[in-house]
Order: structure tokens, then sequence, then C-alpha cells
């Protein structure tokens, strides 16, 4: 293994949960309040806000998703690659779960709760927009959380850095297609065009962006720059997330007051998919003898998502207002205290884990 590899991948999750990432859905929470308020006060101001596209992307939205998507792509190490067979068995469980189970797992529930158990609680219309941010959500795995999820559980920070490349690669090329399948499937017309885009806006530009400036810094200074870097760029991650939020639920105000109980239908199914992804690849990892600091961030990626692209493409594809763009949001919400319940439970299990495997 290499010294520099699993430093890198150290520093990438940080050496504890900052504030930011400990107290997420709370900061959103707030986003979502004030949004709310701000909507029905100054309805105008954001209706201007919303006509600000070109070719159906919101260009106030994609200046905050590059803030929040860039910092992220800078610390992927794609020199990790180079160990992606020291793993096998830990790789083949992330990629069999984060692309050929948990979108499916994730679209059968959203169709499961609200084309069936929520049928006569949301309109039709809306029911079909929900699923779709499931989608999107469940077709994304997690880029940047998860080194900080990994971190917690004591995971290999080698193997954390090959499944985030790895996975990143692969999206460049299986997001658009997989998504596009799976909404025809739910019943909902997906522009083609709008799609690719915004995976060249949100995956494609802000990773290539990342890899040289991640190189440059490299050149300077090596990984003490990349991480004062970053450190320095960090506030415009915060920032580009609690916005996003605020204006879209500036957005949906209207609609929240109407149906308050909507983001309770949303999170039901949402939990329901983390748990289960979790415990299908964490029981696999310890039944196929995979060390827990390999199986623990193999099931925490499949679990957590790219919740930033999932927000950029559902407002890309369906809107500001759109019913879709809710479901992310709400997958923002409920993300971390989830995730740190998992976490919680794989560093509580440790024992149970590892004596199968004395």
């Amino acid at each position: 293994m290499s010294v520099q590899c699993d430093v890198t991948g150290r520093r990438a999750a940080g050496e504890v949960m900052g504030a930011f990432e400990r107290y997420l859905s709370v900061w959103v929470a707030l986003a979502i309040v004030a949004g709310i308020a701000l909507g029905q006060f100054f309805p105008a101001a954001f209706q201007v806000l919303s006509g600000f596209e070109v070719a159906s992307v919101n260009l106030v939205v994609a200046v905050l998703i590059w803030a929040m998507v860039y910092p992220m792509m800078i610390n992927v190490d794609f020199a990790s690659l180079s160990h992606a067979g020291e793993k096998p068995k830990g790789l083949t469980i992330t990629l069999v779960i984060n692309w050929l189970i948990k979108p499916f797992t994730m679209a059968g529930l959203g169709v499961l709760f609200f084309q069936g158990f929520f049928a006569g609680l949301v309109p039709p219309d809306d029911a079909r927009a929900y699923i779709a941010g499931m989608i999107l959500l469940g077709a994304a795995p997690c880029t940047a959380m998860v080194f900080v999820w990994s971190q917690l559980t004591d995971g290999d920070a080698t193997y954390t850095l090959v499944q985030v490349a790895i996975n990143d690669l692969i999206m460049i090329f299986a997001f658009a297609p997989l998504v596009a399948f799976l909404l025809g499937v739910a019943d909902v017309i997906v522009p083609w065009q709008t799609l690719i885009l915004s995976v060249g806006l949100y995956v494609i530009i802000p990773l290539i962006a990342g890899i040289l400036t991640r190189r440059q810094l490299m050149q300077r200074g090596g990984q003490t720059a990349v991480d004062g870097f970053t450190s320095r760029i960090k506030p415009l991650t915060i920032i580009g997330l609690v916005v996003t939020v605020l204006l879209l639920f500036a957005f949906q105000g209207e609609r929240i007051l109407n149906q308050p109980l909507v983001i309770v239908l949303i999170a039901i199914p949402l939990i329901i998919q983390s748990v289960g992804i979790f415990g299908l690849a964490y029981l696999w990892a310890r039944g196929w003898n995979v060390p827990i600091g390999i199986g623990a961030p193999a099931a925490l990626i499949g679990t957590s998502n790219f919740f930033e692209l999932a927000v950029a493409v559902a407002i890309s594809l369906f809107g500001l207002n759109s019913g879709a763009a809710l479901a992310t949001v709400v997958g923002v919400l409920v993300e971390v205290p989830v995730m740190l319940a998992l976490v919680k439970l794989v560093n509580t299990s440790r024992r149970w884990y590892e004596r199968a495997l004395a």
C-alpha cells in the first residue's frame, strides 16, 4: 500500500467531523424555514431569479452547485486507481450495490410508496415527480461525505479513495442512461439533451477542474497545498448548499404549506432505502470475510448519496419548483442523521463483525 495514498485518504476525510458535516441537517432545516418565509414575503424577487435560465439550466443555481461540487472533486485522487486490484472483494460489493442494486431498489420503493401506499395522499403528477427525485438520488453514489463516514469507522483510507475514484469514472458514462431508463420505467418523461447537459455541467466539468487544480497544487506544495486550498474554499460548499436549499424552498413554500406532511412522506422510503442498502452490503461483506476496514466503507458509500448532483440534475430537468427537486433536498435533510446512526451501528457491531473473521 502506498503511504502517500493512505495519508491522502486520511486527510481527505479530515481528522474529525467538522461542525458543518455534523450539523448539516440543522443547517438544511434552517434554510428550509428561511426559504419558505422569504418565498411568502418576496415572491416577485424569486420569480425574477427563476428566469435566469439558459437551455433549461438556471444560472444562479448552476453557480451554487459548482461551488458545492468543485471542492469535492479536488479531493478525488485518481492516482489511487493503481491500487484498484488490491481489494477486489470490497470493490465488487461497491460496484454491484451502487450500479446494479441501489438505483433499482430506490425506483421500486418510490413506485411502491407513491403509486401504492401514498396514492390517495398526493396527486398523481406530484407522485411521479417525487419518484423522479428519488431515482436521481439512487443513481448517484457518494463522492465526498463517504470520506467522513470511512474515517469515523476507521475504514481503510486507500480503499475509500479507490472506490470513490472508480465510482466517479463510472458515473460519467452510466448516470445519464441509467437515470433515463429508470425514469422511463416510472413513466416520467425526460429530455435527453438536458440530462446529458446536466452530467456535463455537474460531473465532467467539475471533475476536470478538480483534476487540474489538484495537479497544480501537488506540483507546488504536495498534499499540504491541496489540504490548505480545500480548507480555504470549504465555505463555498457550505454557502452553495444552504443557499440552494433556501431557493428551492422559497419556490416550494406554497406547496409545502398546503401539504405539510409531504416531507415526511418522502423521507419514509428514503430512510427504508438507506437502512436496507446498508444492511445488504454490510452483511454481504461480513459473509464474504471482508475485513471491516473495507466492508464498512463499501456499505457506507452505497448508503450515502451524491445529493449535490441529484439536486442539480433535478433542477435542470424539472425546474426549481418541481417535486423532483423537493425530493432530492429531503434526501439531504435525512442523510446525515441516518448516516451517523449507521456509523454508530458499525462501531458498536465491530466485535460481532470481526468474530466471524477470526
